[in-house]
């Protein structure tokens, strides 16, 4: 039983700010390895739910596998492509000695993305019971990563807190990292495509079509939704 409320202690040490964890009187950090370990448990679980949709006849067997593997790898990817240009940064503005700290802060809060994206799979798979269209599924687990990046940008101001007090410089890199951030993973969650996986269409891991421009495919989908003609 101790082994299985570890993950769930950490997850509330990290969404509650107290960074650290308790069992009886022993109080210690929340280790780079657990928030890790946390990134893949919690990422995997989402993706096994969103990959649901279709159900799990014939070859929609292998989806919520692929989704599985493909969310952690979607925040990791994301996360270690946007750190070199912003170590950078910092380093240009002379605060290269904070980074450590800055770093601790951003894994934290990759970490907290994933618990809270964790708790919303429910409300993916009551969405999916309701026979929803494919775009309309898509769109809602667009909202739901949008519902757990907002938690999660209360986190990382919350651990950024003490490094603006430390130099307001701080306060101009952190609008800078979200933007890095939210730039790369649009983008990154369009090459890694399909999470969810037209059931009308053979499950692939990759679509032969991924490198091509998300934002602007995105728009025209949900022009689409709202004009009634979504699948």
């Amino acid at each position: 039983m101790h082994v299985l409320l570890r993950p769930l202690r950490s997850a509330e040490a990290v969404l509650r700010g107290r960074g650290e964890t308790t069992v009886g009187r022993d109080v210690r950090p929340v280790a780079g390895p657990t928030l890790g370990l946390m990134i893949l448990g919690f990422g995997m679980f989402y993706g096994g739910v969103m990959g649901l949709y279709g159900g799990l006849s014939g070859h929609r067997l292998w989806q919520p596998v692929f989704s599985a593997v493909k969310v952690p790898f979607l925040i990791v990817t994301t996360f270690v492509l946007s750190v070199p240009s912003f170590y950078v940064v910092n380093a240009l503005l002379g605060l290269r000695a904070d980074f450590p700290r800055v770093l601790r802060a951003l894994v934290t809060t990759q970490a907290g993305l994933t618990a809270i994206l964790a708790s919303l799979a429910p409300l993916t798979a009551f969405w999916y019971a309701s026979k929803s269209p494919y775009q309309a599924a898509i769109l809602f687990n667009g909202l739901m990563f949008a519902v757990a990046s907002l938690g999660a940008q209360w986190i990382l101001r919350r651990e950024y807190r003490p490094l603006i007090q430390k130099d307001g410089r701080h306060r101009w890199l952190l609008r800078a990292w979200i933007l890095i951030y939210v730039f790369v993973g649009i983008q990154m969650g369009w090459v890694l495509r399909p999470f969810i996986g037209d059931p009308l269409s053979p499950v692939q891991f990759f679509r032969q079509d991924s490198w091509s421009n998300a934002y602007e495919v995105v728009l025209r989908m949900g022009w689409d939704v709202l004009a009634g003609r979504g699948r």
